[in-house]
């Protein structure tokens, strides 16, 4: 291997690691339907299960720091929005070759870890990520009831914190705002977490010389 190889390398997995933001500039497109795989083991669609007030979709993962971070107060917030009829659905997309921490074995132990009332889904081919434009986990979208996306941003002002320390709660505020006046505030802060790992990698994999 060349000393300019190991560079690029070395760079393509910083970029990997990197923390990314995601985007909220374009709002009033309507949720895309699916048909996938819970942890309960059956199969279901955006239609069954979106909420008759509002539906949430997260992308998220098992292995983040950052959905780690934030996934006791997804479970909270998403029992208290459902007493509104919005409900949570997350949707796990990362490619589990190169992360077996988000096998579908593995999400099933993190939706009863986290007491997950809301289905936690698995996209597979990572098809379902790419027609929502995902980007990161956690990547949050927020939906009224026509599901016309009203809310792209974070969770609450919390990110890395404490679950024990004051925080303002932006996804619930938004949703219940979108429940009752049919779109989203004007003031939506991006989303921050890790890149989802996509199985069309663009990097090189690094693998051991053989002897």
């Amino acid at each position: 291997m060349e000393v300019g190889d190991t560079e690029t390398i070395k760079i393509n997995i910083l970029k990997k690691n990197m923390p990314v933001n995601a985007t909220n500039d374009k709002f009033g497109w309507i949720a895309p339907d699916f048909n996938l795989l819970d942890v309960s083991g059956k199969k279901l669609s955006l239609n069954e299960i979106s909420g008759s007030n509002g539906t949430v979709i997260a992308f998220i993962c098992n292995h983040c720091p950052y959905v780690i971070a934030i996934a006791e107060r997804l479970s909270k917030e998403a029992k208290e929005l459902s007493k509104l009829s919005i409900n949570t659905i997350a949707i796990m997309s990362n490619d589990v070759t190169q992360y077996p921490d988000d096998s579908y074995k593995n999400m099933k132990l993190f939706a009863k870890k986290y007491d997950f009332l809301f289905p936690y889904l698995f996209d597979e081919s990572q098809e379902v990520a790419k027609q929502y434009g995902a980007v990161c986990t956690p990547d949050i979208f927020g939906f009224n009831n026509k599901k016309l996306l009203s809310y792209r941003g974070r969770i609450d002002s919390g990110v890395m914190k404490s679950n024990n320390q004051k925080i303002d709660r932006e996804l619930y505020n938004a949703m219940v705002k979108i429940k009752n006046d049919g779109i989203g505030p004007d003031k939506q802060l991006n989303s921050f977490g890790c890149s989802i790992k996509w199985k069309s990698v663009s990097y090189t994999h690094l693998r051991a010389h053989e002897t």
